[in-house]
């Protein structure tokens, strides 16, 4: 495998290659792959013991069926996916969402004219899944860590007296289909990690010294959208003499001055995929301390990067930055990890952190993310994405410069 570049980097540091240009992935996916996720996703659920899976959450509704709409910011109706253990996905759905889901793969389409506060389509939704087959008497639905029910827990507690089945907790279920990705949804985070890349990397140029958080993140936002985003739900951006407090709220109307570190996080989108990584700017000229501490952090996402290979655990990972910050005299994390699983959703396990235990696997796509706090209120944090292949990690973004890149 390529090691980094020698006119770009100081190391080279081996088992991990460079991002390199690539083309636009199609959008959607075909209905191909969608079958494959599907008999993939029904053998898991087999070993789990579960006849169907219950969906009513946007990320897993878009994952089977290939379904999106802007109209997930109502909260007004209920939607509904079921996943048989044999056959394809079925739609359960207001009749408002019939002609775009007639445009997916799903050919099993059953509506009702809602919102019907009365009977919001529980009735459907129940004659639904009591018709589907029965093996282990048991429907498995987002119940668990990092999930959410997109339907009134009332109407979920009557149709639970309703069904015949058991409706358990089928999160474990779901987050082991979906933290495998294919390559196809690969190919859409590693675009939409270039975009975000090349965007940070011209960003000290278009904004100066004196200028607010708030104007920096809307130059950024409307520079990742010209490079063909499709949106920016997550832009934090904080600014403070030497390190930041935090890393998940701003901008503020606070001026970048000499002597600050500049922190922005980004969640940009590309046909659903996520990216999550962060860039730290220097303000003018910064303490040698700060240039001691990116430094560690620097090598300790080298060490995070090199270590998440398949059959290594979270642990590992999350060792393999410890032992680096800890030794650079780290004196506390508000993060409460070192990264995470990344796909249709910002955030998705598993969490790199003591005691996560998961197995790191092919496919997987991951955020390497050490972070410390090396001084009272005083905090960087360096972050990457890559994806595990069977030859070791493959890095999606473009890797931060070693030096800290200056505004002046």
């Amino acid at each position: 495998m390529q090691g980094w570049r020698s006119q770009e980097y100081l190391t080279r540091p081996k088992g991990h290659e460079v991002a390199t240009e690539q083309k636009i992935p199609r959008r959607g996916f075909t209905p191909a792959e969608f079958e494959r996720r599907t008999l993939r996703a029904q053998k898991i659920m087999d070993a789990h013991g579960f006849d169907a899976l219950l969906l009513t959450a946007p990320p897993n509704i878009r994952y089977f069926t290939g379904f999106d709409t802007q109209f997930w910011e109502s909260p007004t109706r209920p939607w509904f996916v079921i996943v048989p253990l044999e056959g394809a996905p079925i739609a359960v759905i207001p009749e408002i969402g019939a002609p775009e889901m007639a445009l997916t793969w799903v050919k099993d389409i059953r509506t009702w004219p809602a919102p019907v506060p009365e009977d919001d389509g529980l009735s459907l939704l129940a004659a639904t899944i009591g018709g589907l087959k029965r093996k282990h008497g048991r429907v498995g639905a987002e119940m668990g860590r990092e999930m959410a029910l997109r339907m009134p827990v009332a109407d979920f507690l009557t149709l639970r007296q309703r069904l015949g089945s058991a409706i358990e907790d089928g999160s474990p279920c779901i987050w082991e289909i979906r933290m495998v990705k294919t390559p196809a949804e690969i190919d859409h985070i590693h675009y939409i990690c270039g975009l975000a890349s090349d965007a940070y990397a011209a960003l000290p140029a278009q904004i100066s010294m004196g200028e607010s958080e708030r104007e920096v993140v809307r130059k950024l936002r409307i520079d990742i959208a010209r490079r063909g985003a499709d949106a920016t739900p997550f832009l934090p951006a904080i600014s403070g003499p030497g390190g930041v407090a935090q890393i998940v709220c701003g901008p503020h109307d606070r001026a970048i001055e000499e002597g600050d570190i500049l922190f922005i996080d980004t969640g940009s989108t590309f046909d659903g995929y996520f990216c999550d990584f962060d860039r730290n700017y220097a303000v003018g000229r910064v303490a040698d301390e700060v240039h001691r501490v990116h430094e560690a952090l620097w090598q300790a996402t080298e060490a995070g990067i090199a270590a998440a290979v398949p059959g290594a655990k979270t642990d590992d990972v999350w060792r393999a930055m410890a032992k680096i910050i800890d030794a650079a005299g780290a004196i506390g994390n508000n993060v409460g990890r070192l990264g995470h699983g990344l796909g249709l959703q910002l955030t998705e396990p598993p969490s790199h952190r003591l005691g996560d235990g998961t197995l790191i696997v092919e496919n997987m796509v991951l955020t390497i993310e050490p972070g410390m706090e090396y001084a009272p209120g005083k905090m960087i944090v360096h972050e990457e994405n890559i994806a595990v292949t069977k030859d070791g990690p493959r890095l999606l973004t473009k890797r931060a410069p070693r030096e800290l890149p200056v505004i002046r």
